[in-house]
């Protein structure tokens, strides 16, 4: 494992790292993270998921592998692997509670060296996108995922929003209006599926029932910018 100030090895066969981030809870950033994994994976990619939302982890659930029990090797963290395919590798704070439900109640210190411990103890393996799904709101928990990430191939972050969650001026439209104001992309709008939020409620197979869902153009079409992306930084 990496001590300090040492480059960790567990990131060196990933070839692209996307955070995920969002100025308050319940957006859907968690969801969207998992959507835009099985997307990319639909797309013939592997793909790994780290799950830092300390506050709420719900990925494990999303994907049916919250009993799971995930193991040590020699270079660290062993992730949980995910369908019959095996080409999206998790890791979540939530396998290392005792009730996967409970937030994490931890002074920063603490907090900030599981996040650091997290990024570079993970034996992800050879991936070509990991996406990291951080906790809502920027605080040091931020500072610390990207400090951790600095060394490596940090491709960018998509910012998850609503439209009510921005200031009047950009009530209609709001991802895209604030994507304007900011000078950043705007990726795409995906619409919300009820009967995909309750097969997620419900525990039923999200990845068989993703591609039928009427998020899935959206999020491909926001992949395959993703995509474009990675190979022109290449």
């Amino acid at each position: 494992m990496a001590g300090p100030g040492e480059r960790s090895t567990n990131l060196l066969g990933v070839r692209h790292i996307l955070l995920v981030l969002s100025g308050k809870g319940g957006v859907g950033k968690s969801t969207l993270s998992t959507e835009l994994a099985l997307a990319l994976r639909h797309q013939g990619h592997k793909v790994g998921i780290l799950d830092v939302d300390l506050c709420g982890p719900s990925i494990p659930r999303m994907l049916k592998v919250q009993d799971r029990a995930v193991h040590q090797c020699d270079s660290g963290w062993v992730p949980v692997f995910v369908g019959q395919d095996r080409t999206i590798a998790l890791m979540s704070i939530g396998f290392l509670l005792e009730r996967p439900d409970d937030a994490v109640v931890w002074r920063g210190p603490k907090k900030n060296a599981l996040i650091k411990q997290f990024v570079t103890d993970v034996a992800w393996g050879d991936l070509d996108f990991l996406i990291v799904d951080t906790p809502p709101g920027t605080s040091d928990e931020h500072i610390s995922t990207v400090e951790a990430l600095r060394p490596y191939r940090l491709l960018g972050a998509i910012l998850v929003t609503t439209p009510q969650e921005c200031t009047n001026i950009f009530s209609k439209g709001g991802g895209e209006e604030l994507a304007k104001h900011a000078g950043v992309p705007f990726l795409g709008r995906v619409p919300l599926d009820p009967q995909l939020s309750q097969s997620l409620e419900e525990g039923r197979d999200f990845i068989q029932e993703f591609p039928k869902s009427s998020a899935f153009p959206a999020l491909a079409h926001i992949a395959q910018q993703i995509l474009d992306t990675a190979q022109q930084s290449s």
